[in-house]
């Protein structure tokens, strides 16, 4: 195993023991944290042109990337891995593009202010509040790799180290981007590519390990399926370790007693884009007074996607995430709700509290409706894709928070990575 926590030249994934994965994880969090002092003193420029360096570097390193990306296709489809996660595993030249784009878009992002005024205070001094780096962050997320690029820009831009580690249907992509993409673009900006380190032990005993470890990584951010996240963050909590975590998606739609049918049909389609993502379409409410009208078409429109319609009455929670039951990953569950704070209350008490959004002509309706869901986001004849960084702020997100408590809540992004320090200074 090298120092920043790769495996050896000759070693498999397969000889290793959780032993192995804590000490890989230590060894990639020490060269991380080795590069935080310089991060502070970085021009802005340098860590946009990092971020520019990487799209650049994905087209070099394009063919590298895409062959790594159909060696992780191949494994999964022989594991047996449904369409829906197949469909976030995947890379092409188009999906690389989308990520370089991303990467110039956020290097034109205006840097936040290191410091503001909060107040004068007595005796000719002022209370200032300025904004720090966490220092190392961790990130366990879900086999998708553009992820890896998307956590490690935010990673750059925020000047904070990071420690990656993914799911093993993806560990060939992670690696050949860490490799191919984000340490030859770190160095060719001059700064140091021990800051982004990627852990190489697939296996959840490295997920473990990753929370595990309070003195060197005090956040991780926790991206993934429901019990697998909820379990990790139970882990963290244990240890001390701070997280921010995105368990559970599942969009929801209300198409109200006023909503018009084409911007429905509308709406329900753009939802549907991506089934393998937590911001898609889950669960679909139909007002009573419209069901017979507007549920056939509906139906339709879901088998022409070649999606299956659940249909009441539910052998299942009426919020089952779709998106993470392999092999059912294209249905969408169909329901009544009585009006607009009906369905916001449905919403609230039976999903994870994403994003919800209602269809309807009627403002007041849609005031309530908005006004009663307490979820993430909640959208007005517009798609519940929204719900993403790139889409809501033009920068790519390392998650998509929904605690409700104080601190980031929906996408996160470079603007959330940081502490908040009182300075009192004389005025």
């Amino acid at each position: 195993m090298t120092a920043d926590g790769a495996l050896a030249t000759g070693t498999t994934d397969t000889d290793l023991t959780g032993t192995d994965a804590l000490k890989a994880v230590e060894a990639a969090a020490r060269a991380a944290r080795s590069t935080v002092a310089g991060l502070a003193s970085l021009p802005d420029e340098a860590l946009d042109d990092a971020l520019r360096a990487m799209a650049n570097q994905l087209g070099r390193g394009a063919a590298s990337v895409l062959a790594a990306n159909a060696a992780d296709m191949t494994a999964a489809r022989a594991a047996g891995i449904g369409p829906g996660l197949l469909d976030r595993l995947r890379l092409d030249d188009s999906r690389l593009e989308a990520i370089a784009n991303q990467l110039f878009a956020l290097a034109e992002v205006p840097f936040e202010p290191s410091t503001r005024t909060v107040r004068e205070l007595p005796e000719g001094l002022r209370l200032d509040e300025r904004r720090r780096p966490v220092g190392v962050i961790g990130a366990n997320f879900e086999a998708r790799p553009n992820v890896v690029v998307d956590i490690a820009s935010q990673f750059v831009k925020s000047r904070n180290a990071g420690v990656l580690r993914t799911g093993s249907a993806a560990i060939r992509s992670a690696i050949a981007l860490a490799d191919e993409v984000i340490a030859p673009a770190l160095s060719e900006a001059g700064l140091d590519p021990a800051m982004i380190q990627l852990v190489r032990v697939a296996g959840q005993d490295s997920a473990r390990a990753l929370v595990s470890q309070p003195g060197l990584i005090p956040l991780v951010i926790l991206r993934g399926s429901g019990d697998s996240t909820r379990a990790l963050a139970t882990e963290a909590a244990r240890h001390g370790v701070r997280t921010m975590a995105h368990a559970d998606g599942g969009a929801v739609m209300y198409l109200d007693a006023d909503a018009d049918p084409a911007m429905a049909i509308h709406l329900v389609e753009s939802s549907l884009d991506r089934l393998g993502v937590c911001n898609r379409l889950n669960l679909l409410l139909v007002h009573p007074s419209r069901w017979d009208e507007l549920v056939p078409p509906l139906t339709e429109l879901l088998a022409r996607l070649g999606i299956s319609a659940s249909m009441p009455p539910h052998a299942h929670p009426l919020g089952h995430e779709w998106a993470l039951d392999a092999g059912h990953e294209a249905t969408v569950t169909l329901a009544p709700a009585d009006g607009p704070r009906a369905a916001a209350v449905l919403a609230n008490d039976e999903t994870s509290g994403l994003a919800a959004a209602i269809v309807t002509e009627d403002d007041a309706a849609a005031a309530e409706f908005l006004a009663a869901y307490a979820g993430t986001g909640a959208f007005w004849n517009a798609s519940t894709r929204l719900l993403d960084g790139f889409k809501l702020f033009s920068v790519p997100e390392t998650g998509i928070n929904i605690d409700a408590v104080p601190g980031p809540r929906g996408p996160v992004t470079f603007r959330d990575l940081y502490l908040r320090q009182f300075v009192v200074v004389p005025d």
